[in-house]
């Protein structure tokens, strides 16, 4: 199992150029908040869960494999998500809105890989797709 330290080096291999890395730390959050927001749109219930706060769950629980800090700052991340996800359903139906977010946040990814000139860490491996949330707030992971 990779350290936190060797997820960040990997995938900083296809994030060094600055206009990548700017993109990556607009659309990163935002792609996350979507993604929360649509997950919690999923009506099927299982058990006292639904079927996307247990991928949610999930996903908390491999971020602790990577440490306690790694584990709270995606808790925090996740908290802030949940706030605006409501926030937003108090003004509108949040679906199109979230579905609008993503589909945007994800074209300027791609834009930024073609400024870097290197396909996306996820085609190697999908676990940079959790990744990509903790990479863009790395300078908190500095001791």
């Amino acid at each position: 199992m990779k350290t936190l330290e060797q997820w960040f080096s990997e995938y900083g291999d296809s994030h060094r150029h600055p206009t990548n890395q700017i993109i990556h730390k607009v659309c990163v959050p935002l792609i996350f908040f979507s993604i929360v927001g649509l997950l919690l749109q999923i009506p099927v219930q299982l058990g006292p869960l639904k079927l996307g706060e247990l991928v949610i769950a999930l996903a908390l629980g491999w971020y602790l494999t990577l440490g306690s800090r790694a584990f709270l700052v995606m808790l925090g991340q996740l908290f802030l998500s949940y706030i605006l996800i409501y926030a937003l359903g108090q003004v509108v139906s949040p679906f199109w809105p979230l579905v609008l977010i993503f589909v945007l946040a994800w074209i300027g990814q791609f834009v930024g890989h073609k400024i870097e000139g290197k396909k996306p860490s996820f085609f190697k491996d999908l676990q940079f797709l959790l990744i990509g949330p903790l990479w863009v707030v790395k300078p908190l992971f500095k001791s």
